[in-house]
């Protein structure tokens, strides 16, 4: 695994995103990798301890792990009453709805942005944040979970796309009843970009899904076996952005990606893998990661 992980270091292809002014200073020479065993082995390579912000990775956890919390908290069928489960086949930031009038899936902006809106529905946008930074830390067996403000106000800046997607979907009526205005919504979506943490918490969360929802380190159930089982399938089908295919049939792992460079990599009973390396592909994901798992790790 250590030589796998070493030729990839050599790949300098792809460029770091620059759309966040945040992650456009981000090293791209950074290299790291971490995997967690379901019965709680860790092993680390590289940059593994470099924090970075979860971002499509909280599109990542927000798209993953956060959709994971929000249908353990109120159910599968509820949230996919608002969000739909099938690949969209356009980019991750296109301003469409599917034929029923939903985002297609949790895996795309539209998708995340309805999905935190039902996180805690009513409560103060404080309790909320709160909520899903407590369910996060059990999903990583207490391990650093942060918040880079820089980030979020670069985020919050920068945000036009966002706001255009919001204020189409709520022309729709895609939104819950009793939402928050959409800046607040749209606070917690940014805030929820801004977490960061590194590939050794990563590998951790990774894990808790290849374990069926039980964190391997705690031993105790962070999210439900039916929210894990939905969250692997969306993965698989929808979690590498327009790679998802090529990637699914070649890999045949749940896998998601995130526009900082983070990815995660699912192998079920067996462990959970995140990788780190900022510059991105055309299609928005890490290059060394996606070589890693497409070239050497099959």
């Amino acid at each position: 695994m250590t030589e796998l992980f070493e030729e990839c270091r050599g790949i300098t292809e792809g460029k770091v995103a620059t759309y966040i002014p945040q992650l456009a200073r981000a090293d791209p020479n950074l290299w790291g990798m971490s995997i967690c065993s379901v019965d709680g082995q860790r092993y680390h390579y590289g940059d593994s301890k470099a924090d970075f912000c979860i971002q499509s990775l909280s599109k990542m956890t927000l798209q993953t792990f956060t959709y994971a919390i929000v249908a353990t908290d109120i159910g599968v069928e509820t949230l996919h009453g608002y969000v739909g489960h099938e690949p969209s086949g356009r980019l991750f930031n296109e301003i469409c709805l599917d034929a029923q009038g939903k985002p297609h899936n949790p895996m795309i902006n539209s998708g995340a942005i309805v999905t935190s809106s039902l996180i805690r529905l009513g409560r103060p946008l404080s309790d909320r944040f709160d909520f899903i930074i407590s369910e996060y830390r059990k999903l990583s067996g207490g391990l650093h979970i942060g918040f880079n403000n820089a980030t979020f106000l670069s985020e919050r800046d920068t945000a036009d796309r966002n706001y255009a997607i919001s204020h189409y979907m709520k022309e729709y009526d895609c939104f819950p009843p009793g939402i928050a205005s959409l800046r607040e919504e749209l606070d917690l979506y940014f805030q929820l970009c801004s977490l960061e943490c590194c590939c050794e918490t990563l590998s951790v969360m990774a894990a808790t899904l290849a374990n069926g929802g039980i964190n391997p380190l705690s031993q105790k159930r962070a999210i439900s076996a039916q929210a894990c089982r939905d969250v692997l399938s969306l993965m698989y089908s929808c979690g590498m952005y327009d790679l998802s295919g090529k990637f699914a049939f070649q890999v045949g792992l749940p896998a998601k990606s995130g526009v900082s460079g983070g990815m995660i990599v699912v192998v079920p009973n067996v462990m959970g893998m995140c990788l780190y390396s900022p510059p991105l592909d055309k299609t928005g994901n890490s290059t060394r990661g996606v070589a890693f798992c497409m070239v050497k790790l099959i």
